[in-house]
């Protein structure tokens, strides 16, 4: 027994050191280990088989680093799979361009890599070079036929470029006939994404591209939005653009919602464009900052005392036992899952919520399952449904970041951004490189700044 359990520690030291050596560029090492670890295989199927618990490989390791020379021995050497997916469904050519490594990004193209392979997240290297503004693999990408408007969870390249403020990545993509008016589920746009990160160049594109100025997004128009920031050039350009001063989101006016932020300037900008909002009774800039400061202190006061009395819902596993899954059983999970795979592809949610749904009664061991489920009642608009789901996932795999993600889609959807915060938040202490994480907590803080006025969300 105990030279057993000593040779398992040995085998998984030397895989730990494998994995950094090709994170780390050193070939030289990486060559000794995986002799060392080959029984027999060939070292190209000892190579392909190693990976760390998120199913990365050496490849996806050595792409995430920018390490080229790794990859070429990898690829030209062991002839390994280029498209070789990790457990979030991303490909050594998607590590690569999210750290913004264009050198490597070519040349795991050059080797075959297929640009228009998404991650579970929906996210392509296009939306990942948009997102950090690397216009010479964005160009190389949009060459190479990547569909301009793929949607990710997150929104299209478009999006994410404005939503980062990548002026020169949206001048491109824009010359690339991406939609400026693409939208999400919660119909975000480009310019909301853009209004939402303060670029008034970015919007400034947009517009002239002919985005629309006046969509409702989550509950709110982009001139919402800029008020309660209180971004002064993006009100004014919003305005010029013919955005409308008197439009009500959730009963209130842009002017209300400057007010309730405390953000006087932008409501002196707005209020000779707005007219007169009967229930405040000075209609004066100083009259309804007073007013609307006080309507916030009582909401405040109102969500705090309404915390006290919540509580939130329990959410069960399967009463089966978890650790009594058979290899029938498995089998059958596994084609209900394919059937449900293939249903999601072609839209058919509802088939897909049913296939899926066999597959977890064979199954409930299963966490990818519920969050395949979970992501199909989003699509259907079934919130509640998505998050129990997501929640139940969670319970099964508490360190899997796209669980976090899949619980805080659902509570965004109800509109529970301080919650829905918190579970992006905790997806990306998971993983922290993953934008979509990042950008999902973030818009979530925003969200609930804007419907809540407060700051307390703010990290």
């Amino acid at each position: 027994m105990a030279p057993d359990a000593s040779d398992a520690l040995a085998v998984r030291q030397k895989v730990e050191q494998f994995l950094n050596a090709a994170r780390t560029g050193n070939l030289d090492l990486l060559k000794n280990l995986s002799g060392q670890l080959d029984e027999g295989k060939g070292l190209a199927t000892t190579v392909a088989d190693i990976k760390d618990a998120n199913k990365r490989g050496a490849l996806h390791f050595a792409a995430r680093e920018g390490k080229t020379e790794v990859c070429k021995y990898l690829l030209e050497d062991l002839k390994l799979d280029v498209d070789a997916k990790d457990e979030d469904g991303e490909t050594p050519l998607i590590h690569a361009a999210r750290q913004g490594h264009t050198g490597t990004a070519k040349y795991l193209l050059e080797c075959g890599a297929n640009p228009a392979i998404p991650s579970d997240f929906g996210a392509t290297a296009l939306h990942h070079s948009a997102g950090l503004g690397e216009i010479e693999l964005l160009r190389i990408l949009l060459s190479k036929g990547v569909d301009v408007d793929s949607q990710s969870d997150a929104g299209t390249p478009l999006m994410w470029a404005a939503g980062l403020g990548q002026e020169d990545a949206v001048k491109v993509l824009l010359e690339h006939h991406a939609s400026h008016n693409a939208e999400t589920d919660d119909n975000v746009t480009p310019l909301v994404s853009a209004v939402a990160a303060d670029s008034l160049a970015c919007l400034e594109l947009l517009i002239q591209a002919g985005a629309k100025v006046n969509i409702s997004a989550g509950g709110a128009t982009p001139l919402h939005i800029a008020a309660h920031n209180g971004s002064l050039e993006i009100i004014k350009c919003l305005l010029k653009a013919g955005a409308d001063p008197n439009a009500t989101e959730e009963g209130e006016k842009p002017i209300q919602v400057a007010a309730a932020s405390g953000n006087r300037q932008a409501i002196e900008i707005l209020f000779p464009l707005t007219s007169k909002v009967e229930t405040i009774p000075n209609w004066t800039v100083d009259g309804i900052l007073e007013y609307m400061q006080s309507e916030h202190n009582k909401e405040q006061e109102e969500t705090r005392n309404s915390k006290e009395v919540n509580v939130p819902k329990e959410t069960t596993l399967p009463k089966q036992d978890l650790h009594e899954v058979t290899p029938e059983a498995k089998k059958k999970a596994a084609e209900a899952k394919s059937r449900g795979d293939d249903a999601y592809k072609r839209k058919d949610y509802h088939m897909a919520v049913d296939a899926y749904t066999q597959a977890t009664d064979f199954d409930p061991t299963d966490a990818t399952l519920l969050s395949n489920r979970s992501l199909c009642w989003m699509r259907l608009g079934q919130a509640e449904h998505a998050l129990a789901d997501a929640k139940a996932c969670r319970t099964l795999r508490p360190d899997w970041s796209k669980a976090c993600y899949r619980e805080g889609a659902a509570l965004r959807l109800l509109q529970r951004f301080e919650e829905a915060a918190n579970s992006f938040y905790e997806g990306v202490m998971l993983d922290p490189e993953n934008k979509e994480l990042v950008n999902a907590f973030r818009e979530a803080v925003e969200a609930g700044r804007k419907f809540h006025g407060s700051d307390q969300e703010k990290s």
